[in-house]
C-alpha cells in the first residue's frame, strides 16, 4: 500500500487500494475536510463490491478520526479535572489550617482537664 502526503498542508493522501499482486486500477483519493475524510474513487471495472468496500473503509476512517478527537477531548477534560482537584486540595489545606488556628485561639475549644466526667 502506497501513500503520498502533501507536505505543504497535509490535506491529501493517495492510497492504492488494489492488491499489490493484481493491477486492477482501483485507487482512492482521500481529502481531509474538517477532520472528515471524503473519498473520490475511480473504478475502471465499475465493480459495486469494490465501491461498497471503499465506502466501508471511508466510514471506518471517519469513525477512527471521531474517536481520536473524542479521546483528545476526554484527555483534556481529565487534565483540567486533575488541575482543579489539586487547586481544591490546596485550598482545603489552607482552610483546615485556618480553622485549627481559630480553634486554638478560641477559649471555647480549649481542652479542659476534668477528672469527673459525667456519664
Amino acid at each position: 500500500m502506497e501513500g503520498e502526503v502533501d507536505d505543504e498542508d497535509g490535506t491529501f493522501t493517495n492510497i492504492s487500494l488494489a492488491d499489490d499482486s493484481v493491477d486492477s486500477g482501483a485507487a482512492a483519493q482521500y481529502s481531509r475536510n474538517d477532520n472528515e475524510f471524503i473519498m473520490n474513487c475511480d473504478l475502471d471495472d465499475g465493480d459495486v463490491e469494490n465501491q461498497v468496500e471503499l465506502e466501508e473503509k471511508t466510514r471506518l476512517i471517519n469513525q477512527v478520526l471521531e474517536l481520536q478527537h473524542t479521546l483528545e477531548d476526554l484527555s483534556a477534560r481529565v487534565d483540567a479535572v486533575k488541575e482543579e482537584n489539586l487547586k481544591l486540595k490546596s485550598e482545603n489545606q489552607v482552610l483546615g489550617q485556618y480553622i485549627e488556628n481559630l480553634m486554638s485561639a478560641s477559649s471555647v475549644f480549649q481542652t479542659t482537664d476534668t477528672k469527673g466526667k459525667r456519664k
